[in-house]
Formats: structure tokens, sequence, C-alpha cells
């Protein structure tokens, strides 16, 4: 697992086959899966093997990052960068359980992020979006 960011309370890592039960049961909430076009894993084998299989680190240098809580060792979700080749831009996003909403964790892992991609990365745009009815993550 190598890490990739720090910030005061945060603690950014590559995936790693071990968050399989944790990324399971995030995508298991519909309050959180809603707001994404993606579907829920069907189990933590899914989770798994979708983290096995997770290739944007090797193509493009970068992708989606564990955040995880530096105080507690706790994984609080995901947060991270993207690159799609179809729309040829990078985009930011960011999933966190729902108990950790409201606690500036989404918004100090974007800003990291973003500031990485900007300065390390030499990205010239970074594009954020979400649902227009999703106003939490609009405000990030």
């Amino acid at each position: 697992m190598k890490k990739i960011l720090e910030t005061n309370r945060l603690l950014l890592r590559e995936f790693d086959s071990s968050d399989a039960e944790s990324f399971y049961k995030l995508n298991s909430n519909p309050k959180i899966i809603k707001h994404t076009g993606n579907s829920a894993f069907k189990d933590i084998d899914e989770a798994k093997t979708f983290l096995e299989n997770y290739s944007d680190y090797q193509r493009n240098g970068f992708g989606r990052w564990t955040v995880i809580n530096k105080s507690t060792q706790e994984f609080l979700g995901w947060c991270g960068l993207k690159y799609d080749e179809n729309l040829d831009e990078t985009d930011i996003g960011f999933r966190f359980f729902e108990h950790f909403w409201n606690q500036g964790f989404a918004t100090e892992s974007a800003k990291a992020c973003i500031g990485y991609g900007l300065e390390k990365l030499n990205l010239k745009t970074i594009v954020g979006r979400a649902m227009k009815e999703n106003m939490a993550s609009i405000k990030v």
C-alpha cells in the first residue's frame, strides 16, 4: 500500500484488496450510491475483485485513494482523481461512510487531491461533477 498524501487528519493511500469489506459496506448504503451512477457490489468478493483489478495507478499514474483517519486508523471512504480517456479530462471524486458526513473529510481530502493534481502531476484542469440535488457534494 503506497501512501500518496497526508493532511492534518487524513492519510490517503492506494487501494488495497484488504479494503474490500469497507468498499462493499460503503456502496451498500442507498443514500451513498444514489448520487453516483454506480451500482452496489453484490458481495465482498466482487468488491475485492474490483480492487485487485483497479488499474488507474499503472495506466495514469494516479487514481482514487483510500482515506484513513490518522488518529483512529479507520477507513472513512475514498477520494481522488480519475482520468477519463473518452472526455480527455480528469475529475475529482469522493465517497464517505454516512456517519462521517459533515465533518469536513470530503473537503479536506478533495483539496489535498486537487493540489496534488495541479502541483505534482501538472494537470491543467480538474473537473468536479455532482447531481444537482446533491448539495453537499456541490459545496465540496
